[in-house]
């Protein structure tokens, strides 16, 4: 299969970094556009209005909103620096998973790549995992990149 187009799921974790750095090898050789995506999701319980939280709570969406883009802009730099056509995208959604895979339906990407902690047990079913969430629900392959460090 010609991975040309992959879909790059980050944040600013260590393992998403990794991920992206990863993937712009990954496109440079296979000379893949690359579409950067970051999803800036609301905490549920921290949204609810009539605890008097919404201005908070806006005000949250709005600083990860402008994190997010800041993250995107810095990589989106590097990439095509090294010459790969790319895009980013911030997508604002409740399901990370939902988001990114729906994402790569919409843009019809062959790949999509993303970090992934490695948490088992307790960590996993307590902070739950949206790498697995993406493997269950994705059409494509997915590249999961491990935290190495």
């Amino acid at each position: 299969m010609n991975y040309q187009h992959l879909l790059v799921a980050v944040d600013d974790s260590a393992v998403s970094l990794e991920a992206a750095e990863k993937a712009m090898i990954l496109a440079k050789a296979l000379e893949s556009k690359v579409t950067l995506v970051s999803v800036v999701s609301m905490d549920p319980l921290s949204s609810i209005s009539f605890y008097g939280k919404a201005s908070r709570s806006v005000d949250y969406y709005s600083e990860a909103e402008d994190h997010a883009k800041n993250v995107l802009t810095a990589l989106k730099l590097k990439f095509t620096n090294k010459g790969i056509d790319t895009e980013t995208k911030i997508l604002g959604n409740l399901s990370e998973s939902y988001a990114i895979t729906q994402l790569a339906d919409e843009l019809n990407v062959d790949l999509i790549v993303m970090g992934s902690h490695g948490r088992t047990g307790f960590k996993k079913l307590a902070l739950g995992s949206i790498t697995q969430d993406v493997l269950t629900l994705s059409h494509v392959p997915v590249l999961i990149i491990k935290h190495t460090q």
